[in-house]
């Protein structure tokens, strides 16, 4: 049975085991345990936007050559490419961001080169996005008793509530189908009822929020609308996070925290939406091997508020 989830303390635990509290019993197969070798830094423009290509920074100091279109790295750009490379380079296991600008159409990608994560909490807003997506091709709308579920898997992160919406969205092969048409290429849904050991990338989540948060979705702007509210409303013990790069305090969040069972690392994940500076952006900030949870939560909001400042500096 199911531990409800309740706090960053809490822990994600699959369908019909048995843990005792604080601990999990499933291990991901094929995990790496050996830091990532050293990543580079991506920005890049979206291609529906009128913004131009920016020049690609490279690690471990970025240039550029003056041009009309892609002007000189000022030495505030500078500094705040160099603060992530600093963020990235403290983890102690692998860690990866993906940051896009809605207004600019700039994104930002960084860490983790062919590197899986696992998602744990983070993939209920892929369950909860698969199953509205499921609702609106019959035609229909949740039920109560999904609303109800719907409400503590996102504002509680509760574990039953997930299980019970992962069965009715047909489990793993549910989520992958949902997954193919929202546009996730490197995501691949845990198996044999382990959820929370779903593989993914940053820039899938990235994906995945532009799903939630943008017009260019397959989700109609009533299920979006039902998503956010959810996401703001999530409780505030566990309102940390990527929202640590908004300026103003505003933000939606769905954090993700797994203790592995194989070597007691911590995988600590944040995504969501941030208002920084006037800007909208959407970050998603995932990494594993963090030696404690407080770690980890450091290390991803560290990462997240760097990864925010490279991207406006650009």
């Amino acid at each position: 049975m199911a531990i409800r989830s309740v706090s960053r303390a809490r822990v994600l635990v699959p369908v019909g085991l048995l843990v005792a509290a604080g601990a999990v019993a499933a291990a991901l197969q094929g995990q790496s345990g050996g830091v990532e070798s050293r990543p580079q830094l991506s920005v890049v423009a979206d291609t529906t936007s009128s913004a131009p290509p920016v020049v690609t920074p490279r690690t471990p100091a970025p240039t550029a050559t003056p041009t009309a279109a892609a002007p000189a790295a000022s030495t505030s750009t500078g500094a705040a490419v160099a603060a992530l490379h600093s963020a990235v380079d403290r983890a102690e296991g692998a860690v990866s961001v993906a940051v896009t600008d809605l207004g600019t159409g700039q994104s930002l990608s960084y860490g983790g080169p062919g590197h899986g994560f696992a998602t744990a909490s983070i993939v209920k807003l892929d369950i909860l996005a698969a199953l509205l997506l499921r609702t609106q091709d019959l035609g229909s709308t949740p039920t109560a008793a999904q609303r109800d579920l719907a409400t503590t898997m996102i504002e509680n992160s509760d574990n039953d509530s997930a299980t019970g919406l992962w069965d009715e969205i047909g489990a793993d092969p549910g989520l992958d189908a949902a997954n193919a048409r929202f546009g996730l290429t490197a995501t691949e849904a845990g198996q044999d009822g382990y959820w929370g050991l779903t593989s993914t990338t940053a820039d899938d989540q990235l994906r995945l929020l532009r799903q939630v948060f943008t017009d260019d979705s397959l989700l109609s702007a009533t299920s979006r609308a039902y998503i956010q509210e959810l996401l703001d409303q999530v409780e505030d013990d566990q309102r940390w996070g990527v929202g640590a790069a908004a300026s103003d305090g505003g933000y939606e969040v769905k954090n993700g925290w797994l203790p592995r069972d194989t070597d007691g690392l911590w995988v600590i994940n944040s995504i969501g939406r941030v208002e920084r500076d006037g800007h909208e952006l959407l970050i998603a900030v995932v990494s594993d091997g963090n030696p404690t949870d407080t770690d980890g939560v450091e290390l991803v909001e560290s990462v997240a508020r760097a990864a925010a400042e490279a991207l406006s500096g650009n």
